[in-house]
């Protein structure tokens, strides 16, 4: 474990109970509420300095609960230094509004609009959400990029054509590892990586593998090739809990990603445990 306070860049919080969360249907191991009493006995041994919270995908028009709710939680746990929220971008420069009131209600450090349930090849590209997400740039905010593989190409378009914005991608943009699938997501991941202004988030690696029955040779590649792309000055300890609860624990999650580390020094530990999240979500 590290021996010093890390900072988790990915963290989500929900009650069924309070706000609509359809997705957790399909997912019934980790449905229901979780909340930080439960993040803090699932870190164990790791001590977690801060957190950012990530939007949870609830229905759209609890956008704005959600960031409140989030708030009212960070009244009671300090360590939540940040809400990566939920804003319709494609709405283009009309966004704003959402922005000046998401701002009023949470700790507002980052946006994400979901990407990866939209099939239609080129959503991310139409003028409204570049225009949208272009705005984020005059807030002082990173867009959290959520896709598939599969939609790696237009991401990095996005990317390419908003270069005034710092780009957060999540999960390594889920390769299927489960599948043994490497191409064509390496060479994606390789052309976006080579944009100076997105990072990348070390998260969700296992849930993208066999949950039951993942190594760690299965998914040291998808990692190290990450790391290599982006280096370690780009990339972000993140635990994506307790979506990570489906093939790991939090512990472990650590544990694995140490064994990555193993020869680096401790400034390289230091700036991928705590401080690249600190620098890109101004916490």
């Amino acid at each position: 474990m590290p021996e010093f306070a890390v900072v988790d860049a990915h963290v989500h919080f929900y009650d069924p109970a309070r706000l609509s969360y359809p997705w957790l249907d399909g997912v019934p191991g980790i449905k229901g509420r979780h909340l930080p009493p439960d993040y803090a006995e699932a870190t164990g041994a790791v001590t977690v300095e801060k957190l950012v919270f990530v939007e949870v995908d609830a229905e759209e028009h609890h956008r704005f609960d959600e960031a409140r709710f989030i708030a009212g939680l960070a009244a009671d746990e300090p360590r939540i230094a940040g809400v990566v929220a939920s804003a319709l971008v494609e709405r283009g420069r009309a966004v704003e509004e959402e922005i000046e009131a998401l701002k009023a209600a949470a700790p507002l450090r980052g946006i994400r609009r979901q990407i990866q349930n939209r099939a239609e090849p080129g959503w991310c590209l139409q003028p409204g959400f570049i225009d949208g997400v272009r705005l984020l740039a005059e807030h002082g905010l990173p867009f959290d990029i959520c896709i598939k593989n599969s939609q790696l190409a237009d991401a990095t378009e996005l990317v390419r054509r908003c270069p005034e914005v710092t780009f957060v991608l999540d999960h390594i943009a889920k390769p299927s590892i489960a599948a043994g699938e490497w191409a064509p997501w390496a060479d994606d991941l390789r052309a976006i990586a080579a944009l100076p202004n997105v990072v990348v988030k070390l998260a969700g690696i296992t849930t993208e593998a066999d949950h039951a029955a993942w190594t760690f040779e299965a998914i040291r590649p998808y990692i190290d090739h990450a790391v290599a792309c982006f280096g370690l000055d780009r990339c972000l300890f993140a635990s994506d809990w307790p979506v990570m609860n489906l093939s790991d624990s939090y512990t472990g999650w650590v544990a694995t990603l140490d064994r990555i580390l193993e020869g680096c020094s401790e400034a390289e530990r230091r700036a991928f445990y705590r401080d690249n999240a600190i620098r890109v979500y101004r916490l």
